[in-house]
């Protein structure tokens, strides 16, 4: 630990990380560093993105996973940042295959390891956290491929966490606008990441129910996994033969249709949002590839379901009516919905941000609706709200990085790709059959005593919500913070929504009950 601190300093001042909140003159205590940091001398002239780039680097493979985490962090760091970010590359020397075979042996039992051959010590692919070998089963000679978590990963990953927190500590002592950053976030949340990724066994679920999810479908190929082999340690799977995605000349020469291939794409994003609510996080170029020996299906194949996302219901249904709103440039509604979301500040000014969105999206409206990257122009959403206290959930930043990977790589295909000729009517439809009032009356039917019980509070929390409000009427001395959080909580616009929709529901369950 004591080696980290000193390696984390060095290379802070080494990169000059530690001059850039200082560099527009935000402290002039520690402003100082500029001029007392020799290496900052040879490294100003850099962009402070790329020094923040070189210094993740620098740090190893670990830290160069929290940069890929922070590229898809537009909601607290500039374009800048997040786009010279996503140059990181996940690659490492692989460690000794004797090494890698005598983990497999010590992870599984004497009756398992009997029923694999041809274990190859050479390995297929190699990262930061684990690396990946193939072999055979004896059974029926099924090709597998073994992905195999690096030796002692966990102590590793906790120390580079503890690092990363030391980090964050600094951020905030030295940087004044540290807050901005949500830096105690941000490292939580890539704490919470890479602790799942180093337990095989979430993968190799997500795997599986990625599976299930399009096992009848013609679009996506996902590779089966041996759950008899698999534990915390070992991550064992079908292995398959697939063209990368970015190989265009190879995958046009087999015969497959680009423009549908493209499509294909989208209607897989679409389909793992809104209709699975289960959608793969992490569909880089990498991790997905071409079926060639099908070319006539135009599908895809995805490995490594180790980061996946899902949203509430509410998100999704906010998420289609921002993507409606905005495909509309209906400015004000879109304003509203922020607010309303609490996807910024609740004292936000409506008609500020009406116009910060509009004169965001105007210019990116003036090209040909074909020509519009939608993953980008959410990303330019995001970033133009960040002065209004942008505040997102981590979903919905995964759904956004997803969309830029499935949207990039359709357009590098296909580069007339019209996304939003294919995810107009799909949303619209979405939303008919979410929101049809047989859906509304059949969840009624199986909830109705649930939604019996819950209604039986409501005139006594109306009460209260009364109470509260003549206390704020009479008592104007005593309104202090929390009073007033509760005032607004009481005159919110989607909380007299949610009240009409529960009163609603109950009359329902009364009229079903008694009819």
């Amino acid at each position: 630990m004591i080696f980290g601190v000193i390696k984390i300093t060095f290379l802070s001042f080494y990169h000059g990380i530690i001059n850039i909140p200082f560099e527009n003159g935000t402290s002039k205590l520690f402003g100082l560093l500029n001029y007392l940091n020799i290496f900052y001398f040879f490294k100003k002239k850099v962009p402070s993105s790329e020094r923040l780039n070189a210094f993740l680097e620098s740090m190893g493979p670990l830290f160069i996973k929290f940069g890929q985490l922070l590229s898809t962090r537009t909601d607290v760091l500039p374009q800048t940042y997040t786009f010279e970010l996503q140059k990181l590359t996940d690659s490492c020397k692989p460690f000794e295959g004797e090494e890698a075979l005598e983990i497999f042996k010590r992870s599984i039992t004497n009756e398992q390891f009997k029923k694999i051959k041809n274990f190859d010590l050479k390995p297929l692919a190699s990262a930061s956290l684990a690396q990946v070998h193939t072999a055979n089963l004896i059974e029926n000679n099924q090709e597998i491929v073994i992905k195999i978590l690096r030796p002692n990963i966990s102590k590793k990953v906790n120390s580079n966490i503890k690092l990363l927190k030391l980090f964050a500590f600094f951020v905030k002592v030295l940087f004044k606008d540290s807050y901005r950053l949500k830096i105690n976030q941000v490292v939580n949340d890539y704490e919470r990441i890479i602790l799942k990724e180093i337990d095989l066994r979430l993968e190799a679920n997500n795997t599986i129910q990625t599976r299930e999810n399009f096992l009848d479908s013609n679009l996506l190929y996902i590779p089966s996994v041996y759950k008899e082999f698999t534990n915390k340690n070992i991550l064992v799977m079908e292995r398959i033969y697939g063209t990368p995605c970015t190989d265009i000349d190879k995958i046009k020469t087999a015969g497959v249709d680009l423009k549908v291939l493209a499509e294909n794409g989208v209607k897989i994003f679409l389909d793992q949002v809104f209709r699975d609510n289960f959608f793969h996080a992490d569909m880089h170029p990498g991790n997905i590839f071409v079926d060639l020996k099908n070319p006539e299906m135009n599908r895809y194949i995805a490995v490594d379901c180790a980061i996946v996302g899902s949203l509430s219901d509410a998100d999704l249904y906010n998420l289609a009516r921002m993507l409606s709103c905005t495909i509309k440039q209906d400015y004000k509604k879109l304003a509203n919905l922020f607010i309303s979301n609490q996807w910024v500040e609740q004292d936000s000014d409506l008609h500020d941000l009406e116009m910060t969105l509009k004169s965001c999206c105007e210019p990116i409206f003036e090209k040909p609706l074909a020509e519009i990257e939608f993953g980008k122009l959410l990303l330019f959403l995001f970033e133009s709200t960040r002065s209004f206290g942008l505040s997102i959930q981590p979903s919905l930043v995964l759904l956004q990085k997803t969309l830029i990977h499935i949207e990039g790589m359709g357009r590098s295909i296909y580069p007339k790709l019209d996304f939003w000729s294919i995810a107009e009517p799909y949303l619209d439809d979405w939303i008919r059959n979410k929101y049809h009032p047989k859906q509304l009356l059949k969840y009624i039917e199986e909830n109705k005593y649930e939604i019996l019980e819950k209604g039986a509070n409501l005139p006594h929390e109306i009460l209260n919500i009364l109470d509260a409000l003549k206390f704020i009427a009479d008592n104007p001395q005593h309104q202090n913070r929390k009073v007033e959080a509760l005032k607004n909580e009481i005159f919110k616009q989607q909380f007299i929504n949610r009240l009409s929709l529960a009163g609603l529901l109950l009359l329902a369950v009364l009229f079903l009950i008694n009819s």
